[in-house]
């Protein structure tokens, strides 16, 4: 099985990021556990670097507060529409027009997506990715926990 760096967050989040009864490990017995979970050595170490710049992100974000034009129009780059389908993108729109992303949030999604290196994300995957920078974003409680709800309850309904 090839695992890649959105496995490894995923397994990270919904066992320690998320799981305030999980504790928090240090990282080299983080290190040690996913391996032994089977995760590719080069696949956590870019995993735990993407987490640790999304920390960063997080706190630069908190500083900054852009002015946003209210009729402001996103344009992809090349790179960009080649990770992030049609579906990806219009999702994002739809997660800024109910709300849930600013401009300034949704650009965070943008950069952490191609920080992950995929040739391509899913729309489950950028759900997933949303959910992490929503987590890390100060303020945006509610947001996350609307968030949340999308994302499990699509899991519900695919297990039903």
């Amino acid at each position: 099985m090839k695992e890649n760096i959105i496995d490894v967050l995923l397994y990270l989040f919904e066992n320690y990021i998320d799981n305030e009864e999980a504790g928090q490990p240090d990282k080299a017995a983080l290190e040690t556990e996913l391996e032994q979970v089977g995760f590719p050595e080069l696949e956590i170490d870019k995993a735990l670097v993407w987490l640790e710049n999304m920390t960063v992100i997080a706190e630069e974000s908190a500083e900054s507060t852009p002015v946003e034009p209210a009729q402001a129009m996103r344009f992809y780059a090349e790179e960009e529409l080649e990770v992030l389908n049609t579906a990806c993108r219009g999702y994002l729109l739809f997660l800024e027009q109910v709300g849930v992303l600013d401009s300034a949030t949704r650009e965070i999604v943008i950069e952490r997506v191609m920080a992950l290196e995929a040739d391509e994300i899913d729309l489950d995957q950028l759900k997933w990715v949303v959910l992490m920078v929503l987590f890390y974003q100060p303020g945006r409680e509610v947001a996350y926990a609307w968030m949340e709800d999308l994302v499990f309850e699509d899991i519900e309904a695919i297990i039903h």
